[in-house]
């Protein structure tokens, strides 16, 4: 498998399952009620909005591999719209997986030598730092949705 076919596997693998890590965010998330998604536990960023602003990164890439414009802020990544039904929450997985898989799959039609060229500008450095990035950004904040999400279920778990 060339590079940017591992690239999207490595992606895949975090989404839905298979990386080393034995953890992903498909797994994780499988029984995480919107209740639970948009509970606040001490100072963190709740699950919803870790998965709002993981996702906010991989739309962000993914348009520019659609040949759209770099259109990105970070003082927006964590501002989503309110998840107040269960309804909401599935439409934020949802998109995220839908996401992720036509993320993975442009990354796999990457010629080689594309992964080395600079991502819209210079001071953004590769399109491979910019991938990898981005799957590294995952991995991080899925740790923190599984610390947040053990929270939660110890506290649910002292309430009953």
């Amino acid at each position: 498998m060339n590079l940017p076919g591992q690239l999207a596997q490595h992606l895949r693998d975090v989404h839905f399952g298979g990386n080393w890590t034995s953890v992903n965010i498909k797994e994780t998330l499988k029984d995480v009620t919107w209740q639970q998604a948009t509970t606040q536990v001490y100072s963190c960023n709740t699950i919803a909005t870790l998965v709002y602003h993981m996702n906010y990164y991989i739309s962000a890439v993914l348009k520019v591999l659609q040949g759209e414009s770099l259109i990105a802020k970070d003082a927006d990544s964590f501002t989503h719209p309110p998840i107040q039904t269960r309804e909401d929450w599935e439409q934020l997985i949802n998109k995220t997986w839908a996401d992720a898989e036509t993320f993975a799959g442009l990354i796999e039609q990457l010629p080689e030598k594309k992964l080395w060229e600079d991502f819209t500008d210079k001071k953004y450095g590769s399109y491979y730092r910019n991938i990898q990035g981005v799957i590294e950004h995952l991995h991080y904040h899925l740790g923190q949705i599984v610390i947040i999400k053990k929270v939660l279920v110890q506290v649910d778990n002292t309430e009953n």
